[in-house]
């Protein structure tokens, strides 16, 4: 009889003696029941899908080095501030502040908008409204804690220290090219001490001007991704690093590529991902990371080899044409 009492105080609140549809089919059925974040998502993918078929794709860029390679996915220890990542003739570093940190997860929006900003009003003093206009730019929410991580990812993307090099040959000569800036050389966003931020209706302007060889970076080397993939991928950045290095790999692809998984120079480092660096739980992974990618982009060619070693690419376009489209927003640099 205890048994008996104890399963039924389990169940669903009913009234009047009727349970909720909802509680139900939360119980029978759990495979039916769609969170708000998948029916968003969902909301989001037939948007991408939609505006590609049409040729109405909304541009956001990223800086190239970014591209090649990813920030950590997940927040690193407190005691390590460099992250440096090494690929071909490409070499990528960041140093972060000791107050801060480096740079991880969702933090890899604020350099896709600043670049999408300073490509767009074509200049290294980049203005806008409200840093609330960010969240709605990418469909984040909006509230305390996100624009407290906001304001986290700004002070971590202000204090890192960007070194990239290139090392190739020309002819019979070794050119090396060796970079080291910051992102933002000064910045001044209006947050106020509540939830959000002081609206430009409020008399405040945010602007941020960014370093000179951040800029001639974005400016040379735009890289444009659709900005609506890059939504509905915000929150999810092991995936959006391999949408947009599969943008940019597919692009420049002379046909048939065949990329490695592991190694010194294999995917698994490019994109940042040590965290799943034993083979079966990255191949596992990247095959979930390639399904939602093909929701987002049904002709992307990307796929894991037979062995499982590589992961094997043919040339293709995540972004298609459009006529009125200006000169600058639809091309790639080398």
């Amino acid at each position: 009889m205890g048994a008996s009492h104890a399963h039924e105080d389990r169940r669903p609140a009913s009234h009047g003696g009727l349970c909720r549809a909802s509680d139900i089919l939360s119980r029978e059925h759990p495979e039916f029941v769609v969170s708000k974040y998948k029916l968003r998502q969902a909301e989001g993918i037939s948007l991408v899908r939609s505006r590609r078929e049409s040729g109405n794709q909304l541009l956001a860029f990223a800086a190239r080095p970014f591209v090649l390679y990813g920030l950590p996915v997940r927040r690193p220890p407190a005691t390590q501030v460099i992250h440096e990542r090494r690929n071909g003739q490409f070499t990528l570093q960041i140093t972060g502040h000791p107050d801060f940190g480096l740079p991880f997860g969702q933090d890899r929006i604020v350099p896709i908008f600043l670049a999408t900003l300073a490509v767009q009003q074509n200049s290294p003093i980049v203005r806008f409204k409200s840093a609330s206009a960010m969240l709605e730019t990418f469909g984040m929410q909006k509230g305390g804690k996100e624009y407290r991580r906001l304001v986290g990812a700004f002070e971590r993307i202000f204090g890192a220290t960007i070194f990239f090099g290139t090392e190739k040959l020309n002819g019979h000569a070794e050119v090396v090219h060796r970079c080291r800036s910051n992102f933002i050389r000064e910045a001044q966003i209006w947050f106020n001490h509540g939830d959000g931020l002081l609206s430009a209706s409020a008399g405040f302007e945010n602007e941020i001007v960014l370093s000179d060889e951040f800029y001639q970076e974005v400016i040379a080397h735009p890289i444009p991704t659709d900005l609506e993939a890059v939504r509905v991928l915000s929150s999810a950045p092991a995936i959006l690093d391999l949408f947009m290095w599969l943008t940019y790999r597919c692009f420049f692809a002379k046909g048939r590529e065949s990329i490695p998984l592991f190694g010194a120079f294999g995917l698994v480092r490019e994109l940042g991902s040590i965290e799943y660096s034993r083979p079966r739980r990255f191949r596992a992974m990247l095959d979930q990371w390639l399904k939602t990618i093909r929701a987002l982009w049904p002709d992307c060619p990307a796929r894991i080899s037979g062995d499982g070693q590589s992961l094997v690419i043919e040339r293709a376009t995540s972004i298609l044409p459009r006529a009125e489209r200006p000169p600058e927003s639809g091309r790639f640099a080398q």
